[in-house]
């Protein structure tokens, strides 16, 4: 799968709500691992798979984003949804904050930093 992300998307780790319409018109319930988010999608593990282009909107204490599933991969685990927020949906954390987050970018900055650090101390 070709990575078209212009975002960075952070890595995280919370439970939200997920909720869309069933084939039959019937609305559906989850409750959702939040695996990574950024301003305009995330990713979510699910326990079932849930069609690719479906509308759901993924609950958070203080509000929630609407999108549609572009990819939807079983692996080990369980499901993992890609989802496209709709327009005039954008994540935000100052709205919503998951309970652990990640910016890959600082990781690989720490460890550049590192092994610079070694570097310079084996050449002195």
């Amino acid at each position: 799968m070709q990575n078209r992300r212009v975002e960075t998307r952070m890595l995280c780790a919370d439970l939200v709500d997920v909720r869309w319409k069933d084939k039959n018109g019937r609305i559906r319930r989850t409750v959702a691992n939040l695996e990574d988010i950024s301003l305009s999608g995330a990713c979510v593990q699910v326990d079932s798979p849930i069609p690719l282009q479906t509308t759901l909107q993924i609950s958070y204490p203080k509000g929630e984003l609407q999108g549609r599933v572009c990819y939807c991969i079983y692996r080990e685990i369980g499901y993992f949804l890609g989802i496209e927020f709709e327009p005039g949906f954008r994540w935000s954390q100052r709205s919503f904050r998951p309970q652990h987050l990640l910016d890959p970018r600082r990781l690989v900055s720490r460890v550049t930093n590192r092994i610079v650090r070694q570097i310079s101390n084996t050449v002195q």
